[in-house]
């Protein structure tokens, strides 16, 4: 039986500056999608797969990533005075009792496997899962981790979250080189970061959900800067597959690129449009200020 996966990594220390100014002062992790910051999002993803224990790689200017799941005593107090019982029970559960946020700072902004590495100390000798909270996942009830963490539990080796995405695209991806796909499980022979279109391989991206054994870290600590002159989790990604399989899993869900401002917009209106005490009063501004002049946006409401 392979070792159950109980910590997650979130590398939350970059900078955001493709929505400046909104992230001069707020990390672009705090953004929200409706009434929630994409990392609560993330957050929640990973206690809803089993994990206990959760690692955020932070920078100095990430403090509102540690105020927002530590207790607010003073919050706390005047939502009790006046009543509102409701709003405080949010608050209280932004984080289970049962689950532990630990803090890591990354020291430089050296890329993202230099920012799984520094979480080494905490992960020590046991698998864990990676998430991007940029990469917000919509699976309904089964988390794409929780899908993640199901097929390690039958196969024990590192893996992969994919998904295809236009073959123009892929010198924006880490690009697998598949064996024959069948189904949703795919072997990997080769993993390349952001490839030329011409030089890809396929048109299957890595996209912000990873489970990894801890053998990927002898890989991060010896592999020279790639990409950017950063440590690429993918250059060590490539060297693990010397050592054991890795494989590809074509999640079920739909996910949306938080990382850039367009991504963004469409989940706002999306989960919007799924939010139980939103969605028939926005749907009706929709319908009132779009739904008749040619401007019609309502083509995601019966996607």
């Amino acid at each position: 039986m392979s070792q159950a996966i109980k910590k997650a990594v979130f590398p939350v220390a970059g900078l955001g500056t493709r929505f400046l100014p909104a992230t001069k002062a707020n990390p672009k992790e705090m953004l929200p999608i409706v009434d929630k910051p994409l990392i609560q999002y993330a957050a929640e993803e990973a206690v809803h797969a089993g994990i206990k224990d959760l690692i955020f790689v932070t920078s100095s200017s990430k403090r509102a990533i540690e105020d927002h799941f530590d207790k607010n005593y003073e919050l706390e107090a005047e939502l009790e005075k006046k009543g509102k019982h409701e709003l405080l029970q949010i608050v209280q559960e932004v984080v289970p009792s049962d689950v532990t946020c630990v803090y890591v700072r990354q020291p430089e902004a050296l890329g993202l496997g230099h920012a799984v590495l520094c979480a080494q100390p905490v992960v020590g000798d046991e698998p864990f899962a990676v998430i991007l909270a940029d990469d917000l996942i919509n699976c309904g009830g089964n988390s794409v981790l929780g899908q993640m963490i199901s097929v390690f539990s039958d196969r024990a080796t590192s893996i992969l979250g994919v998904e295809e995405v236009p073959p123009e695209d892929t010198d924006k991806y880490g690009i697998v080189d598949p064996e024959e796909i069948n189904g949703r499980i795919t072997l990997v022979r080769n993993i390349v970061e952001k490839p030329a279109p011409a030089d890809a391989r396929s048109n299957l991206a890595v996209v912000g959900r990873y489970v990894l054994t801890p053998a990927i870290f002898e890989h991060l600590i010896a592999i020279p800067r790639g990409a950017g002159g950063e440590i690429q989790l993918t250059d060590a990604i490539a060297r693990l597959l010397q050592d054991e399989k890795v494989l590809a899993y074509r999640f079920e869900g739909k996910r949306y690129d938080c990382g850039n401002k367009l991504g963004y917009l469409q989940a706002t209106v999306e989960y919007a449009l799924e939010h139980p005490d939103l969605r028939d009063a926005f749907l009706e501004y929709l319908e009132t200020e779009f739904g008749s002049n040619g401007k019609n946006p309502l083509r995601i409401i019966n996607d």
